[in-house]
């Protein structure tokens, strides 16, 4: 250590004087999920952390603390924290039993292959959907959700072999694809986060969050927004539901939970609004797909008249669900949010309902899968706090008429500096034996133009599809600039041509989910 000491003491001379009384060489710290803890606590203004290095503290010491000094001086991070904010985690975690059984395996893992899909098997079974047991003998390949165990595909046994290649449930992946796309799929989306927020100021207090307009509809109507900062750049990505005049329902990503929830209370903190957290007291259900109506009325008994971002109390049997009508996957669908004890019940109604009208089960993959088809963003993966959301391609879900909400005037900064140059698209690799996973270097005219954030495989396109942050530079980056010049994907070493769109490659008007 003494070549390192003596330079850091030239660097800083008052170390010379002060000199070292002990050297202590101690224990490392681990996290679950081998990234960083890092930022505000959620829990208490003000407080920031800076902890959990995994062994690499002195290669990202640096970076971490102007980071964080960047954040405590300008009051947000000019970096990507997603996946290392503090807020990621939950209070499980700090369990002895729970930190016992992962850190063995996570010391293990710091430098091994990161190949796709791997997942941590120690300190699992933390959390359950209450439908866990029910599809157990549809077979389930499970993998860890934010501590929930959760169907990625059905009808597979067995441990899938790591690769970089096309992974052993390849096949039920793409029957399950096809399902959503031709008949209808039941997808148990339990992990999601769930807030009611309610009271006499709770429209005002959301309609400040929100970059969209969420209040003022009356009853039954489903809005999904951005949460912005005062830079404009996004906070949080979610729909806000108005249940009636002083009662909203917020939906928002297993991995933003905490974040949401933090911001939430501080915002409501002095006015007469409240939040509560009910994910474990409602389980959802999304079934998706052209027949879901068909399906939803036979379960309910009823005709489902429900219009698209419309919401409403239905009966399924012996329970009262809220039914929305949403789709994360663009097609025609319907979320259902229904008491934990009643799930099971409920279930059960909806597959005798499907029997004869095509309805399957689908996990995860495939939700991944059809929203890439469909471009829908997904914030922690292609998006994240350091984008605006014009450039991000959700401008559409910001009402700049209204009066006030937080980030107003920087999107408004933003839009007079005029057209974009730089903007996430959507890329499909044109051979379909290649693989997307994150990260792929994408050119135009042979020159690196950015980078894919985020993908899976387009079973409907017929190849891999992605969607990746490109530079214009000075140029107006629209679709004749994507258009212009060849592009490509370097993948593992081998360049592949590839087309890139502004708008939705698959279906790019969005009939089907208006139908």
């Amino acid at each position: 250590m003494t070549p390192y000491l003596s330079k850091a003491m030239r660097r800083i001379p008052v170390t010379e004087e002060a000199g070292v009384r002990t050297f202590f060489c101690g224990p490392e710290s681990f996290t679950p999920d081998l990234a960083p803890v890092f930022g505000e606590s959620p829990e208490l203004r003000n407080y920031f952390v800076a902890a959990g290095m995994n062994s690499i503290g002195i290669l990202t010491g640096g970076g971490i603390g102007r980071a964080l000094a960047t954040w405590i001086a300008e009051g947000r991070p000019d970096v990507d924290v997603t996946g290392m904010h503090i807020d990621r985690l939950q209070p499980y975690q700090r369990n002895r039993s729970y930190r016992g059984r992962r850190t063995v395996e996570a010391l293990g893992q710091v430098y091994a292959t990161h190949f796709p899909y791997k997942a941590f098997s120690s300190a699992r079974d933390a959390r359950r959907s209450p439908l866990h047991d029910r599809v157990a003998p549809l077979r389930p390949y499970r993998r860890d959700v934010s501590g929930w165990e959760m169907p990625d595909v059905y009808g597979f046994e067995g441990d899938s072999p790591l690769s970089w290649g096309r992974p052993a449930w390849f096949p039920q992946w793409a029957a399950e694809h096809a399902a959503a796309r031709a008949d209808a799929v039941l997808m148990d989306m339990s992990f999601m986060a769930k807030f009611l927020v309610q009271g006499d100021d709770a429209a005002a207090a959301l309609e400040e969050l929100s970059a969209n307009r969420v209040a003022g509809f009356g009853e039954g109507r489903v809005t999904y927004t951005q949460w912005l900062n005062e830079g404009g750049t996004i906070e949080a990505d979610l729909t806000v539901t108005q249940l009636d005049d002083d009662r909203f329902w917020v939906v928002a990503s297993d991995t933003a939970h905490r974040h949401v929830l933090a911001r939430l209370r501080r915002h409501l903190a002095g006015r007469h609004a409240f939040a509560t957290d009910v994910t474990s007291g409602w389980a959802q259900l999304n079934v998706q797909g052209p027949r879901s109506r068909e399906i939803l009325e036979a379960a309910a008994g009823t005709e489902i008249t429900l219009p698209f971002r419309g919401a409403a109390e239905l009966e399924i049997g012996y329970a009262r669900v809220l039914c929305l009508r949403i789709t994360y996957v663009g097609e025609l669908g319907y979320e259902l949010y229904i008491p934990t004890e009643q799930a099971v019940h409920v279930h059960d109604e909806l597959v005798a309902a499907g029997e004869g009208r095509g309805l399957r089960h689908a996990g995860l993959k495939a939700l991944a899968s059809l929203r890439m088809e469909k471009g829908y963003r997904d914030y922690g993966h292609d998006i994240d706090n350091t984008d605006d959301v014009l450039e991000a391609g959700l401008g559409f879900a910001v009402a700049l008429d209204k009066e006030h909400f937080i980030g107003r005037d920087a999107v408004l900064a933003r839009k007079a500096r005029g057209p974009l140059t730089r903007r996430l698209v959507q890329v499909l690799v044109t051979d379909p034996a290649a693989l997307l996973y994150h990260g792929e270097v994408v050119r135009r005219g042979g020159q690196d133009v950015g980078y894919v954030r985020a993908a899976s495989y387009g079973h409907t396109l017929g190849g891999a599809v992605g969607l990746a942050m490109l530079d214009a530079g000075t140029e107006v980056l629209d679709q004749a600039w994507l258009d212009a010049e060849p592009l490509t994907v370097e993948i593992a070493g081998v360049t592949y041509p590839a087309r890139a769109s502004i708008r939705p490659l698959y279906d790019p008007a969005s009939a089907r989910v208006r139908v």
